[in-house]
Order: C-alpha cells, then structure tokens, then sequence
C-alpha cells in the first residue's frame, strides 16, 4: 500500500494546533488567518483518511489519529530542523572533516598555532591529521586522500595544486657537539666539505634535498652521504651519534638534544619555504576557510 506524502507546512499546522487546541491561537502563532489554518488541517486529514481534531464551539481535540500522529510529526520536524542546520554547517565550513597533512619538522613551528586557530574559528571540524613528508604529501592530494599539505619546498612543475608560502627560513649547520666546528658561531659551508653528511632521501622531498645539494655544490663540494633519514628528528639523532653533519631548515633548532650544536651558515642568504597545498579544483569551504586561517586565500587559483 503506497503511503500517502504529508506535506511538511501541514505537518507544522497540525503540530502548532494541536499545542493550541484553539484555531485563533494557533493562527496566530503561525502568522496567517485561520481560514487558511482550517484549510490546511483539512487536506492533511484528507491525506490521513481520518479526522485528526474534533471541533465544537469553544472546544478542539485531538482525535485517537490525531494523537498517534502528534510525536512522529514532531520528530518530522525536528529531524527536518537538524538537518537544515547541519547542511548549512557542512556548507559554510562550519562542520565536516578536514584531512590535513603535515611535515614532521612543522610540529615545532607553524603547525600548532594553524590548528589552534582554525579549531578556535570552526570547532564543529574534525581535523583529521597526517604526519607526512612533501612527496608522499603531493601524491596524497593527487589521490585526495587528503585535502590540506603542509610541506618543504613544493615542486615547482605542478599544474593541478595551488601552493601558498606561510614561512620562510634560513638553513643551519647541525653538527655534534664534539665536532671541531660547534665551537664556531658561524660555520662556512666549504668547511663541511671533509665532513660526512646525514640527510633526507630526495624520494622524501626532492625539491628540499636538490636544494641543500646545490648549497655544497655552490662551496665547492659535493656532500659525502653516508646515511638517510625520512625524519630531521631522526637525521638530528644520527648526528648526535656522531656519523656526520647536516644543513636543515632553522626551525629544526627546537629539537633539544644534548649532544648536536646548531650553527649559522656563511653565505647565509638562502632559505627554505613552508607552503600550504591544496588541490585547484577542490572548492570545499573547510579548504577554503583554512586558506582564509593562514591569510593565503582563498586565492584566485582556488
């Protein structure tokens, strides 16, 4: 048997009425003449088969029907009510989930206040967080897996994300504490050049990696790599054991282990950025409200 459709206006009617008991009063509190009340009421009755209201002069009540109808139209509406709200939460940006990825090096420095702010701003978005380095970052978003990088040095030949710089910052020597140069503020990079290197594998950041190799190459050396870490805590420990030295971004400083010495480079003008990533096409308002939070967008691009 085909159930008839109760039209939700009617459903509100009879609920207000109902209420009321009195078709002045319930008139009232919708806003309308209580013809069209009376109106209403009748085609839903029309639609149930039966009456759902007895009237008499100076009396109205709900009918046996009208009572078994009275709760399941009630959470007709509320159900009605919470799903226009979360709809329109999910499509301001103020609630859904928001897949972020993040390079482990960003944990020290811009990371925790992003998160901080975008939950203070949008806390109904549960943010979902990666701990990723920057190549894996990029083939995350390509597969949309996730929806937000925050990564080293992005590639440069990308057509289908949007990168927007957030911090940029010089590079430091990370030498262990025992090597003749930490007792040098300064370190010349051409003085590391008999020293054996500890760094990221390129498949870890490419962009990154073929920076600190062009550093040495401009002092005249080619770094002797006698060891890789996908991690710069991890790199940072390999050092304090003493298999080498290292160049990494200035933030990496935070890492407080007893054993290295961070130093300053000579030439010291080049740096190394920080980008936010998102893909082009993704118009998402969770995106670009965290585009918004790191005052990058949204950006024409977006």
């Amino acid at each position: 048997m085909e159930r008839p459709e109760l039209p939700l206006p009617q459903l509100h009617a009879f609920v207000v009425l109902a209420e009321e008991l009195h078709f002045g009063h319930a008139a009232g509190r919708l806003g309308i003449a209580q013809p069209p009340l009376s109106q209403q009421i009748r085609r839903l009755e029309d639609k149930v088969g039966h009456a759902l209201f007895t009237r008499a002069p100076g009396h109205v009540a709900l009918t046996p029907a009208g009572s078994e109808l009275l709760p399941v139209a009630r959470r007709a509406l509320t159900d009605l009510a919470d799903g226009l709200a979360a709809a329109r939460a999910v499509g301001s940006g103020q609630a859904g989930r928001l897949r972020i990825g993040f390079a482990a090096s960003l944990a020290l420095t811009v990371l925790p206040g992003l998160l901080r702010t975008y939950h203070d701003r949008f806390p109904g978005v549960h943010l979902d967080i990666h701990e990723m380095t920057t190549a894996p970052q990029i083939a995350a978003l390509h597969d949309k897996a996730i929806d937000i990088g925050l990564l080293r040095e992005p590639p440069t030949d990308e057509t289908e994300l949007g990168f927007s710089t957030v911090l940029s910052e010089p590079f430091v020597a990370v030498l262990p504490s025992a090597h003749p140069l930490a007792g040098q503020r300064t370190v010349r990079l051409d003085q590391l050049a008999q020293s054996p290197f500890v760094l990221l594998p390129r498949t870890a950041g490419p962009t990154l990696h073929d920076q600190i190799i062009g550093l040495c190459t401009a002092a005249g050396f080619a770094p002797q790599i006698v060891q890789h870490a996908v991690e710069w805590q991890t790199v940072c420990a390999l050092v304090e054991t003493g298999l080498g030295v290292s160049l990494a971004p200035a933030s990496i400083r935070r890492i407080r282990l007893k054993g290295i010495a961070f130093r300053r480079i000579a030439p010291g003008t080049a740096r190394t950025r920080v980008a936010v990533a998102w893909r082009k096409n993704n118009r998402s308002p969770l995106v670009t409200n965290l585009l918004a939070t790191v005052g990058k967008g949204p950006p024409d691009s977006l």
